[in-house]
């Protein structure tokens, strides 16, 4: 079965180039363009992995992954941002909510890497 991983970006563009490349990695790729719609789809379909942005128009993604957190300790968070974080900040994030984060400007490549790190895929090709 398809790990499913989802998207929470109000940048349409964002999770639409995402949701291409990840799908053809051969992950199933779900869409949330706010906070109240990723709510929504946790619920109703747990995602295996959520690639989450910072600045989100109803909330920020360190708010939403710590709400996440208390149904889905052990979900495997990435905050994909074009906020550019000090190493302190990092640190601070990435022990507590969020598992990874890697800057929006990244090569599509290094994301969809550290997705199947943090899936355990390493070798995923299906």
């Amino acid at each position: 079965m398809k790990k499913h991983i989802l998207s929470i970006d109000d940048e349409a563009e964002i999770c639409g180039i995402l949701q291409t490349v990840l799908t053809m990695e051969g992950y199933r790729v779900s869409i949330a363009g706010s906070a109240e719609d990723a709510r929504r789809i946790v619920q109703s379909d747990p995602p295996d992995l959520i690639i989450l942005d910072q600045q989100l128009e109803d909330t920020d993604g360190l708010t939403l992954a710590e709400e996440i957190r208390t149904t889905l300790p052990t979900m495997p968070i990435l905050l994909l941002t074009g906020l550019i974080f000090t190493a302190d900040v990092i640190h601070k994030i990435s022990s507590n909510n969020v598992s990874s984060y890697l800057p929006k400007t990244s090569k599509l490549d290094t994301i969809c890497n550290e997705v199947k790190r943090l899936l355990g895929d390493s070798d995923h090709h299906q």
